[in-house]
């Protein structure tokens, strides 16, 4: 039987923390890839997250960024090699020593938004991504997007790896994510985003943006905490998937 985790990334938004919003959503998926600091989160945020993975066996992650908070992370930022491994390091390493004092563990690392759509397709910035994270520590697994060019340098670099594709996002036909600037790039019917993690996890399969089919092997599904809809979404995914008798387990 086809087995599939459901990750989200997690304590962005500290309104959704506050009403119950993000505990919702998490109570549903199997891996949470938490803020720590880059783009938006704090030690207050990282540790009601921590507590709520604890509360409901949840795959602790840590989600670095651009350390850019104006901009939430979307905007790519010209940085050295050196400072891109600085700034993962530290945020990644907050993380852990947070989990830590919590008796959990970081079991692993996705990057967040223009870092993870450079390292897509960066070589540079994937191996400065690589280099930060094996000095936090090198065991544990980055998660990138399925087929892009980070996958195979990280896995070059020794690394444990995780391919992921998206429920809630539109594709390109090259296989990158639609850029957030169109207004489409976000699948916000839970039925059509369902529908979507089913093709991936069934068949390995999404449609792109122009309705040519593209080869997405993927181990994690993800839907953005900030999505409208994303419990709905999650939710859905869960019964569609029992239908179908697709396993949502952690990797």
């Amino acid at each position: 039987m086809k087995v599939i985790d459901l990750n989200s990334d997690a304590g962005e938004r500290p309104e959704e923390l506050a009403d119950g919003t993000e505990e919702k959503l998490i109570s549903i998926i199997t891996s949470a890839n938490i803020a720590c600091g880059g783009h938006a989160g704090d030690e207050s945020t990282m540790i009601h997250m921590i507590d709520l993975c604890k509360k409901y066996g949840i795959n602790i992650g840590a989600h670095p960024s651009f350390p850019d908070t104006k901009n939430f992370g979307r905007v790519e930022m010209d940085l050295s090699g050196e400072e891109i491994s600085n700034t993962v390091f530290s945020q990644v390493t907050q993380l852990i020593e947070l989990a830590d004092k919590s008796g959990l563990k970081v079991r692993h690392v996705k990057p967040h938004g223009a870092l993870y759509n450079s390292a897509a397709k960066n070589r540079f910035v994937a191996e400065s991504i690589a280099s930060g994270v094996k000095k936090a520590d090198e065991n544990l697994i980055l998660c990138g997007l399925a087929g892009s060019l980070m996958i195979d340098v990280w896995r070059d670099k020794g690394f444990n790896v995780i391919a992921e594709a998206f429920a809630d996002r539109k594709y390109e036909q090259d296989g990158t994510l639609r850029s957030r600037k169109f207004s489409d790039s976000l699948i916000i019917d839970p039925e059509e985003a369902a529908n979507q993690a089913l093709m991936i996890a069934k068949y390995n399969m999404v449609i792109s943006n122009n309705g040519k089919e593209i080869q997405v092997e993927a181990q994690t599904i993800c839907i953005h905490s900030d999505t409208k809809n994303s419990f709905d979404i999650a939710n859905r995914i869960h019964k569609l998937f029992y239908k179908e008798e697709i396993i949502i387990k952690p990797f």
